[in-house]
C-alpha cells in the first residue's frame, strides 16, 4: 500500500512539473528561441549575418529572445525551407528573390534584367517604399519579409567559349535558377535555359549537361566552378537580392517587444552583411584571376537591348507594370 501511495505521489509530482514547464513561465522573462535556417557554410556573408542576428538578439533581449541557427542546408533547400516557413515548422530563412517569385509573384520584378541602374539605385529601391511593399506582399502566403541582403550581380560563366555578346549564347545550355524570369531572360538572349539545383551544378558542368551558368563572383569562387569554367563575362544582367523572411505564424505570435528586438537585429545585420559582401566580391575576383579564369567586361548595351521585349509582356499585369514604373522613375 505504501509503495502504491509513493507511486501516486511521484505521478502527481511529475504531472505538476510538466504543467509548470508548459504553463508556468508565461511571463516577461520567458525565453523564446527562433529556428533560423540557411544553405551556406560558415564562411559566407549570409552565415555570418545570421550569427550576428543571434548574438544581437541575445544581447538586446537579455537572453529572452534567441535564434538557433541551422546552416549548410540542414533543414532543406531554399524551396523546402520556404515550405517549412509557410507551415510554421521553422521561423526564419533566407532565399534569393528569384526563388521567392515562385511563391510571391510580385518578386519577379526584382529579377528583370537591368531593372536597376546601379548598386546605389538598387539599395534605394530595396530600402525604400517599393522594397517595403514587397516585403509585406507575401503575407497572404504566410511569408513576411524582414530585409534584403546583398547578393551582388549575376553574370555568365562558361566552359569553352567566352560570352562577349548575346549571340555567343546561341546553342549553349545555361543553368538557371528555378525562376521563370531567369529562364525567359536566357531564352531571350538565345541560350537554352536549364534549371538545375545549385548543389548539383558542379557535376552537371563536369558531365556536360550544361555549358555554363550565371551567378555572382563569390558563388563562382566558393563552389569551385572555376575549375571547369575558365571564362567569366561580367555583363551583370540581374541583381537579385537575398530576402530574409519570417513565418507569419511566428511573427504574429511574437509580442510587440519581441518584434521590435527582431527588427532592430535584422536592420543591423543588413548593414553588416552588405559590407561583408562587398569585401567578399573583391576577394573572389582576385582569387579567380589567380586561378586562371579569364574575366571579361563586355559592352552591356547589346544585352540590355535584346531583353527589352521582356518588359512588354507585363503591360497586361497592372501590379507588376506599376512596380516597374516606380523602379524606373526612382532617381
Amino acid at each position: 500500500m505504501k509503495m502504491c501511495k509513493n507511486r501516486i505521489i511521484h505521478a502527481i509530482t511529475y504531472i505538476w512539473l510538466i504543467f509548470m514547464l508548459l504553463y508556468g513561465c508565461q511571463d516577461s522573462h520567458q525565453v523564446r528561441v527562433l529556428k533560423g535556417a540557411h544553405n551556406f557554410d560558415q564562411t559566407h556573408s549570409v552565415a555570418k549575418a545570421y550569427d550576428f542576428i543571434a548574438e544581437y538578439l541575445a544581447d538586446i533581449s537579455g537572453g529572452r529572445l534567441l535564434m538557433a541557427v541551422y546552416p549548410n542546408g540542414q533543414l532543406g533547400t531554399d524551396r523546402e525551407c520556404l515550405e517549412l516557413l509557410q507551415i510554421g515548422s521553422i521561423d526564419i530563412t533566407k532565399v534569393s528573390s528569384g526563388v521567392l517569385e515562385n511563391f510571391v509573384p510580385q518578386f519577379k520584378v526584382l529579377g528583370l534584367p537591368y531593372i536597376f541602374r546601379d548598386k546605389k539605385h538598387q539599395f534605394k529601391i530595396l530600402d525604400g517604399p517599393i522594397g517595403r511593399e514587397l516585403l509585406l506582399a507575401g503575407e497572404n502566403y504566410w511569408l513576411r519579409g524582414l530585409g534584403y541582403y546583398d547578393s551582388g550581380s549575376r553574370s555568365f560563366y562558361s566552359k569553352d567559349i567566352p560570352i562577349e555578346t548575346p549571340s555567343d549564347l546561341r546553342g549553349l545550355k545555361i543553368r538557371t535558377m528555378e525562376s521563370p524570369t531567369a529562364m525567359n531572360m536566357v531564352k531571350q538572349m538565345g541560350g537554352a535555359a536549364t534549371p538545375i539545383s545549385f548543389g548539383e551544378l558542379y557535376t552537371a558542368l563536369q558531365a556536360g549537361v550544361v555549358d555554363g551558368a550565371e551567378n555572382n563572383p563569390p558563388s563562382l569562387y566558393l563552389t569551385r566552378h572555376y575549375e571547369i569554367c575558365k571564362y567569366y563575362s561580367i555583363n551583370e544582367h540581374t541583381s537579385l537580392p537575398d530576402v530574409l523572411l519570417i513565418s507569419t505564424h511566428t511573427w504574429n505570435s511574437l509580442t510587440t517587444q519581441q518584434q521590435a528586438w527582431l527588427r532592430e537585429a535584422v536592420d543591423a545585420s543588413v548593414v553588416y552583411q552588405r559590407k561583408l559582401w562587398e569585401e567578399a566580391e573583391k576577394y573572389a575576383l582576385e582569387q579567380l584571376r589567380k586561378e586562371g579564369v579569364k574575366i571579361i567586361y563586355p559592352d552591356k548595351a547589346p544585352f540590355i537591348e535584346i531583353v527589352e521585349p521582356l518588359y512588354r509582356q507585363y503591360e497586361n499585369e497592372p501590379e507588376i507594370a506599376e512596380l516597374i514604373k516606380g523602379i524606373k522613375e526612382t532617381k
